[in-house]
């Protein structure tokens, strides 16, 4: 088996399989397995491919029929720039995520402050926050030990282990120490009954404690609120990444104890960051 062909019997498979953007996920699977450049699909396309390899192709492509999200196949994600471990403990890093990391980096640009990071998963804001700014110190907490070890391992990869930490911790059964210039956060927000609705790759893969927001999707963004502000600074800044239709919610969340409300769209033109300032204490 050479190159050429293994690269149109992956693209054969997964687009009888209906698998969007089979050929991109080709390229990307054997790119992976071999350990090719992009250019080396076609300057490489005769060479052969071992038999252990070729299996490691089809097992890879067999999971992605199965609606096996891509990146936890190839184990790593793109985010920032950056490129981050990611498997069944963590949500794969999404592009709309970008919108509040891209905020925050540009709210605090060359300025030393200390953020936490609620439901830090692979730990992509945080990492992405403090490669960004090299004045940044976060803490990253997730009720998952499994989510943590692997924000550790990104951490070390991506150059700022020193600068991040993370721990488990449960919003919901301890008070979380500290004080911060920023809590930034991307919790679980989907409606517990619309879980079952969403495509299999996300429902059968990713970790449900990531997803599940409670019967109105708004949980984690109430009590995150109502616990922020003994948390933060003077002048310190609440900043969350919503779903498409939640951003007003949260904005009138907080309301009451926040000024200064923006909500930003991402590049889709939806609402998807709500941020605003802490109000000064009164007495």
């Amino acid at each position: 088996m050479v190159i050429r062909e293994a690269l149109k019997n992956a693209v054969s498979k997964l687009k009888e399989n209906g698998v969007e953007n089979a050929v991109f996920e080709a390229h990307m699977i054997l790119r992976h397995f071999l350990k090719l450049e992009p250019i080396d699909l076609i300057l490489k396309k005769d060479n052969q491919i071992g038999n252990e390899q070729w299996e490691d192709i089809k097992n890879a492509v067999e999971r992605r029929i199965n609606h096996e999200p891509l990146q936890y196949i190839l184990g790593v994600q793109e985010f920032m720039g950056l490129e981050f471990v990611v498997n069944k403990d963590v949500l794969v890093p999404r592009a709309d995520t970008e919108t509040l990391a891209e905020y925050v980096i540009n709210r605090y640009m060359n300025r030393g402050f200390r953020a936490l990071d609620i439901g830090t998963g692979s730990g992509c804001i945080a990492i992405s926050v403090a490669h960004y700014n090299k004045n940044a110190f976060v803490r990253g907490i997730d009720i998952s030990c499994n989510a943590i070890e692997t924000a550790k391992i990104n951490a070390k990869k991506n150059n700022v282990d020193d600068r991040v930490d993370f721990c488990v911790d449960d919003i919901f059964k301890t008070n979380i120490y500290g004080q911060y210039d920023l809590i930034m956060s991307n919790p679980p927000y989907i409606e517990t009954d619309v879980i079952k609705n969403l495509d299999p790759d996300v429902r059968d893969y990713e970790p449900l404690n990531a997803l599940d927001g409670g019967t109105d999707g708004m949980d984690y963004y109430r009590h995150i609120i109502k616990i922020a502000p003994s948390m933060l600074l003077k002048n310190g800044m609440l900043v969350f990444e919503t779903g498409y239709n939640q951003a007003h919610m949260v904005a009138q969340l907080m309301k009451k104890d926040f000024s200064d409300i923006e909500i930003i769209k991402d590049l889709c033109g939806n609402d998807r960051v709500v941020a605003g300032c802490i109000k000064p204490f009164n007495g």
